[in-house]
């Protein structure tokens, strides 16, 4: 083998650019080795000897057909060609496919960096971004929580946009590349693709909160009380945005608190009996040692006092100490806990991560938790979310979510109705919580009282995650999220097939384009989930390496992630269910019954395929009811260019939301619920029902809770009620303005123009044009007679 090295060291090396250079084996070693070590099974199946087997394949053919021939010169086209031979003839065949498919995507970049009209646009597309305002028009981007004009708001979108680029040109088929371009499908978080990122999680925290956890810079120890554990929760958000590109949720907020409560009310009550048995001059007669361990025994802070009878026996003064300790200290606690949640809120407001140029997208459930401890928790942050920020501005983070059940919340003799209605008094105010419905069947299929992880949770954004095809057993929200989703333009399909474009609809060949795009954006998923699972856990370290995400506790920091990443959902998504039966029927689901037959239908029928998918692949495919209102407007412009404005579906700026009935259509609460409800059922990856209400909900909280139960009784999933607030946006004061602001007491006279807010999204918010004082009046009115 010596031999042949040295012989071949007289051998020149072509490159692509004409450049020749001196033979070196190693880097014939070392590309062998990449293609070995980029086959992404679960478990290494092949060493140093199968690189080595392959190597000298190779190099026995550059002697014998070049050196033996008297070629002076080699092509290095030629050494990769010789490489996918021996890897073939061999049977390396994954590794051989893995090697191919690498080099073809390398020669698509070159392409692309080569050709003069894709270097125009990419290099037109960095310009942009120094050019103009983040509030531009054409500045417009998909995540709308980064601050374009920040500094590092603005360095956030240079690297997106070359990261975009870098994706589609190396690392996507061009198939689905040119898709995404056109308009028929959007790749969502494309310019995250390139680091192997999956989407959100819903963050155990009590895992975290066991023994501790690192985030990388140090190591943070157990919670011993309530703020602390507001401040981890705060912590591991944040810490776990950092390794993915979507949202982070906690799905049991009250459960996972409650103990921290519990710890806080021990410390309490032990301080409180000392200084009163102290205070009192009985501390020299008692052990106050063994009060000590009897209070650290405590399993709740809901107790009978008589525990303590063998310390107080019958000295009816020092029982009394024991009384009023336990009220202090209850009192203290709930205090402390209050100021928790309010410290919590703020933090998520405030604190910033993935380079400082945005605050984490964070949701968090809670409202099931029927202790004193949890209900501790429930009440003081709503309390804490009814008060809002500094300046009494609504808090858009956390968004919350009260989940709702019965037997636990939703009836008058539930345990936690009064926080069922607290919920609705403090929504009517500050647009959140939004409530999700335990008892909607599809949900309702994994409970199992008593066991709080069987619970659905959501993002605030809508996903969803629950059922688990790969492992029954783990069919839970916690641990688990969605790993990346892909939309499709619902009514170009529908424009091309419908009465739009012909005499008549051709369903047939609707369903059949369906099924051509759902089977792309499958290949697209599956491309980019291997991608996905070819990383290793040192590069997620918090999501991996503190084993928040399900089994990953398991893994070494080295291991290849595809035995925890299969428990993710791979969702394929939509928008424009309205715009698509328009250009169908002549009509949307609002308008005929016919037609909201014919939406189901589409809709299970890409279910179904997404239920095929999950059984062929054995991987979770989900069906999403896209939240993206920025890709609705993506789509409704390319559109627009091709088909030009057709009324009803392209001349607007956006296409609608999912399968919801067009927000400007008139249609009472109790029928779009109904229209919408059926829908849920299908969309397994996640949905979100939205009622628009335009009056004073505060003044009429009834009626807020009366389109609660509406949704839950309808068989909704997950829903927001949508009512506007009035901002100063000179004081920063939200809430109920009437002429004169109570933050600051300037009023309109003055010149100062009050905005009224309403939420665009499940965690966005927009100005809208504020209702004068008659206007508003009408409105609630109006409100209370629609329900």
């Amino acid at each position: 083998m010596v031999n042949i090295e040295e012989k071949l060291t007289t051998l020149l090396v072509v490159k692509r650019n004409g450049k020749k250079v001196e033979f070196d084996g190693s880097k014939i070693a070392l590309a062998i080795k990449k293609g070995f070590d980029s086959v992404t099974d679960e478990e290494p199946e092949y060493d140093s000897k199968d690189i080595q087997k392959v190597y000298q394949s190779v190099i026995n053919r550059i002697d014998q057909e070049f050196i033996n021939c008297g070629a002076e010169k080699i092509k290095i086209e030629t050494i990769q060609d010789l490489i996918e031979d021996e890897l073939k003839a061999n049977k390396y065949d994954d590794v051989y496919k893995s090697f191919s498919e690498y080099r073809e995507r390398r020669n698509q970049s070159r392409q692309m960096f080569s050709d003069e009209k894709q270097l125009h646009k990419f290099i037109k597309a960095i310009e942009s971004l120094g050019l103009k305002s983040a509030h531009e028009e054409d500045a417009k981007r998909e995540n709308a929580n980064v601050d374009g004009d920040t500094a590092m708001g603005t360095m956030l979108q240079y690297g997106s946009t070359v990261s975009k680029e870098f994706a589609k040109s190396y690392l996507i088929k061009p198939k689905f590349a040119e898709a995404h371009d056109n308009g028929v499908i959007h790749i969502h978080d494309m310019d995250f693709l390139p680091m192997g990122t999956t989407t959100c999680t819903q963050i155990d925290i009590s895992k975290l909160f066991k023994g501790g956890f690192s985030t990388g810079h140090g190591h943070l120890r157990e919670p011993q009380d309530i703020m602390s554990y507001g401040a981890l929760a705060a912590i591991a958000i944040q810490s776990n945005q950092n390794d993915q590109h979507g949202g982070q949720s906690i799905p049991a907020f009250d459960h996972y608190l409650a103990p921290g409560v519990l710890k806080t009310f021990r410390k309490q009550f032990k301080q409180i009996i000392y200084d009163y048995l102290d205070y009192a001059g009985f501390s020299d007669f008692i052990n106050m040692d063994k009060i000590v361990k009897e209070i650290d025994k405590l399993e709740t802070i809901e107790f009978d006092i008589n525990i303590f009878e063998p310390f107080y026996k019958d000295n009816d003064n020092i029982k009394r100490i024991f009384e009023m300790g336990y009220e202090k200290a209850t009192q203290k606690t709930n205090r402390i806990t209050y100021q928790a949640m309010e410290a919590f809120i703020h933090n998520l407001n405030t604190m910033h991560s993935r380079a400082g140029a945005q605050v984490p997208f964070s949701s968090i459930n809670f409202g099931t938790d029927t202790s004193k401890e949890g209900r501790m928790i429930i009440k003081n942050y709503l309390l804490a979310t009814d008060s809002g920020l500094g300046k009494n501005e609504t808090p858009i983070f956390p968004i919350s979510i009260f989940k709702v059940k019965e037997g636990i919340n939703y009836n008058p003799k539930d345990p936690n109705y009064d926080l069922f209605k607290l919920a609705c008094q403090v929504s009517a105010k500050r647009l959140f919580p939004n409530f999700s419905f335990i008892d909607a069947p599809f949900n309702l299929s994994s409970y199992k009282a008593g066991n709080f992880d069987s619970e659905v949770a959501y993002m605030g954004c809508r996903t969803r995650v629950l059922a688990n095809a790969v492992d029954p057993e783990k069919a839970i929200t916690p641990g688990r999220g969605n790993l990346s989703f892909t939309s499709i333009n619902l009514p170009r399909i529908g424009i091309k097939h419908g009465i739009i474009n012909n005499d008549k609809a051709d369903m047939k060949a609707f369903y059949e384009e369906l099924e051509e795009v759902l089977d792309l954006v499958r290949d697209q998923l599956i491309e980019r989930f291997e991608f996905q699972c070819s990383k290793r856990v040192y590069n997620f370290p918090f999501l991996l390496g503190q084993g928040v995400y399900i089994d990953s506790e398991k893994l070494k920091p080295g291991d290849k992630i595809k035995k925890v990443l299969k428990h993710g959902t791979l969702s394929i998504g939509f928008i424009g269910l309205a715009e698509t039966l328009k250009a169908l029927t002549g009509k949307h689901h609002g308008e005929s019954e016919e037609t909201q037959k014919l939406g189901l239908k589409i809709i299970k029928f890409m279910r179904d395929k997404c239920d095929e998918y999950t059984k062929a692949y054995n991987l979770n495919f989900t069906l999403l009811a896209t939240p993206a209102e920025g890709l609705s407007g993506r789509f409704t412009n390319i559109d627009k260019a091709i088909y030009g404005n057709i009324k009803g579906i392209t001349d607007k700026e956006y296409y609608t939301n999912s399968f919801h009935v067009p927000v400007h259509y008139n249609i009472s609460l109790a029928k779009k619920i109904g229209l919408e409800a059926p829908y849920h059922a299908f969309t397994n990856a996640g949905h979100i029902t939205y009622v628009e209400l335009d009056g004073d909900t505060t003044d009429n909280v009834e009626a807020f809770e009366k389109v609660v139960r509406m949704m839950k009784e309808s068989g909704i999933g997950y829903g927001a009620i949508n009512h506007p607030v009035d901002r100063d946006p000179v004081c920063g004061f939200t809430g109920v303005i009437g002429d004169q602001c109570p933050g600051c007491g300037r009023n309109e006279s003055d010149g100062v123009k009050f905005e009224r807010i309403r939420r665009i999204t499940g965690y966005l918010v927009g100005t809208v044009n504020r209702f004068n004082n008659s206007k508003r009046a009408e409105e609630r009115d109006r409100v209370k007679h629609s329900l």
